[in-house]
């Protein structure tokens, strides 16, 4: 069985927008034999790439929803994930790489390392993916493969070495010298499709023989023979110098370089074969269980198909079956027929349908074992959850999802709407963990919170067009928060008579802030002067007075709240009187602890023309924010800055219209800051406007 599981690969495509993912995930499917004819990501004919399956996927030429396949190369079994490069979509590439054994980095041989590609980089440290690099677009004006294998080791820290040299670069890219096998690789045919193998070109001979004493020195540290066998200045066989770069690729310490151009249809077949020599098979990759009976002690799995199932969900689907939910099997063997339990609310579910995933196409399998991934039908579960043999406790760790930072408004135009959009927001929240959606009970406004514009941009023309619900938004609003600037004591005596018993209970203590957490509680009372039994519901009082700052009604964060004394009643205490007795305590507390208003700070990176650089920077300071840096690279111009997020809104309209439309941005979520006074002036002005027109 274990051998099989060697001939299988996990692997993902990330990268920064634009550099080429989707394209190159349709150029693999093309040499696979898993499609026959090859489309355009901007789908000028009609069509669109394969893997961007979603109407709006087509029209706006980027990928939404990270969509999975396999394929066959060589003998090897590859499954495929293309994951969205734009970083509204962040959590995609999360559950994606949460699942994955090996990636592969796309880079753009112009453009080099951008922003987004450092966010994958990091997440791929997270979840320790192994990955090799591709330097894609090696046919674009300007392209430097060298300089962007620099900046892998300068910006990301990785072990870079080239795997490969072009022969020829922009317009004369002819191909690639392999130099493990140290032979010329050329691309014929009309798309490419077939490989011819010819000697190295006289004028590369010298720079590759130097580029394979770099592989051979970064190999030789993985492997005992390969070094014997250069001290002994021997030939080196190309299975034992893939087998070094091969160990050092899965501990992480080494990144193989590929390059090519996936438009041209030039260096995608070696990548497979780098992909299929390199990159781990499932039971390589350690994945860790908790196991639930057992206070969450990690458990090694072992990728055996014969052990107990556990399996993780990690992406659901809306298809015109029912729900599709998106497995990988990390132990065990999931079987039509088979029962199998969901951890988290222990439900029994028997396993109807089980299929194998081509983009939007699918075929019915019996099985899937340990190391696949597939999907299931029919099944209620949300996205993260674990399933389990009947009898096993085990769960899968969770992946970090990063909290919204924007909210809209949504009003819909009827009743029918109503019910639609209701119908739409449950599938939404439950497909998305990073979208959110609640209604306010002041407002009574339906309000829904994401990553970003163009993330809740993209769930409210889904709305429209998959459950023709008719909306309209309101004006985005930021997530801001209150906090406190100093210490403040209080000493509050919660008091009601009524008829029979009464509620009393007394607290004393302090609030302070803190910066590393958002609300920490002490209990520092000696001598019982609150009984203990009461004391949680001192903690529930002081937490409900957190969701909404008694000032302004955003929630509060970052407060320290140690209780030192108070007193109780023999017959009129109880957790109702000491919870209500923590609210008003906090309340006037927290009025005398300065309070001020955070903001969400995003991170902005423009990539513009330089002789645009000086108007962007302008536009950057206009909106409060604060240029970090800023770097020439060729003719263009990166500057990185600091913006509040109130400032962002509408920005990518201006930015095109003063660069001509050359420029483009990038932004993520960085930190809350506090806003200046004149700025705390409006919001608090605001706030008291929406109070008045909802009363």
């Amino acid at each position: 069985m274990k051998q099989d599981d060697q001939k299988i690969r996990n692997i993902g495509i990330s990268a920064h927008i634009d550099s080429g993912k989707t394209t190159l995930s349709e150029r693999i499917l093309f040499y696979t034999k898993r499609i026959h004819a090859i489309h355009d990501v901007k789908g000028k004919d009609g069509v669109g790439a394969t893997m961007d399956s979603m109407e709006l996927e087509k029209e706006r030429g980027i990928t939404i929803a990270s969509a999975a396949t396999y394929c066959e190369w060589k003998g090897h079994e590859v499954n495929i994930i293309d994951t969205p490069g734009h970083v509204d979509f962040t959590i995609e590439v999360e559950r994606s790489l949460r699942v994955l054994d090996g990636a592969i980095l796309v880079l753009c041989s112009v453009g080099g390392v951008q922003s987004q590609s450092i966010t994958v980089d990091q997440q791929m440290k997270r979840y320790k993916v192994p990955c090799i690099a591709f330097i894609n677009k090696c046919d674009r004006s300007g392209a430097n493969p060298f300089r962007v294998i620099g900046q892998l080791r300068a910006k990301l820290g990785h072990n870079a070495v080239a795997m490969q040299i072009p022969i020829g670069l922009e317009n004369e890219l002819q191909g690639v010298v392999d130099l493990v096998t140290m032979k010329a690789v050329y691309f014929d045919g009309a798309s490419g499709e077939e490989v011819r193998v010819g000697d190295i070109p006289d004028h590369l001979l010298e720079e590759a023989k130097a580029k394979r004493e770099e592989l051979i020195d970064a190999a030789s540290l993985f492997s005992d023979e390969l070094t014997e066998a250069i001290l002994e200045e021997q030939d080196i066989p190309a299975e034992m110098l893939y087998a070094a770069v091969r160990k050092g690729t899965l501990k992480r310490e080494i990144t193989p370089v590929y390059m090519g151009s996936a438009y041209k249809n030039k260096g995608v077949q070696p990548l497979l074969d780098g992909v299929t020599h390199l990159l781990p098979a499932p039971s390589e990759v350690e994945n860790v269980a908790l196991d639930m009976n057992n206070n969450e002690a990690p458990v090694a799995l072992t990728s055996d198909p014969d052990k107990p199932i556990i399996a993780l969900a990690f992406k659901l689907e809306d298809g015109q079956y029912g729900q599709l939910t998106y497995i990988r099997v990390y132990e065990g063997t999931v079987e039509k027929g088979a029962t199998i339990v969901n951890v988290r609310n222990g439900k029994k579910i028997k396993v109807g349908r089980v299929v194998r995933m081509h983009a939007d196409q699918m075929e019915d399998v019996d099985s899937l074992r340990a190391g696949y991934i597939g999907a299931l039908f029919g099944i209620e579960c949300a996205s993260g959850d674990t399933f389990v043999s009947p009898g096993i406790n085990m769960t899968m760790t969770s992946m970090y999802v990063p909290k919204p930072v924007i909210s809209l408004a949504i009003v819909p135009k009827d009743n029918k709407s109503q019910m639609s959009m209701s119908k739409a927001l449950n599938r939404f929240s439950k497909e998305d963990p990073t979208f959110k959606a609640y209604v306010d009970p002041e407002t009574n406004e339906t309000i829904i919170e994401g990553m970003g514009e163009l993330h809740l941009d993209i769930y409210v023309e889904r709305m429209k067009r998959e459950y023709g619900a008719e909306v309209t938004t309101g004006n985005p609003r930021v997530a801001y928060r209150e906090t406190i600037t100093q210490r403040a004591d209080f000493n509050y005596t919660h008091k009601k008579q009524t008829g029979g018993a009464g509620q009393f209970g007394r607290i004393a203590g302090y609030i302070e802030p803190i910066s590393d957490a958002e609300f920490i509680f002490e209990n520092e009372i000696f001598g019982g002067s609150i009984p203990t039994q009461y004391i949680p519901a001192c903690e529930k009082g002081f937490r409900e007075s957190m969701a909404k700052g008694p000032k302004l009604e955003f929630p509060i964060t970052g407060v320290k709240v140690v209780i030192n004394d108070g007193a109780s009643h023999a017959v009129d205490s109880s957790d109702m009187a000491f919870q209500a007795a923590a609210r008003g305590a906090f309340r006037d507390a927290y009025l005398r602890a300065k309070p001020v208003i955070h903001e969400p700070i995003m991170k902005v990176v423009v990539e513009t023309p330089t002789e645009f650089q000086g108007p962007v920077m302008g536009l950057l300071n206009q909106r409060r924010g604060m240029i970090v840096g800023s770097q020439d690279e060729g003719v263009m111009s990166v500057v990185e800055a600091q913006v509040p997020l109130a400032e962002m809104f509408g920005f990518s309209t201006i930015l095109r219209s003063s660069t001509q439309g050359k420029a483009q941005f990038t932004m993520e979520f960085a930190q809350y800051r506090q806003v200046p006074q004149s700025v705390a002036e409006k919001i608090a002005a605001e706030v008291a406007q929406n109070k008045k027109t909802a009363a």
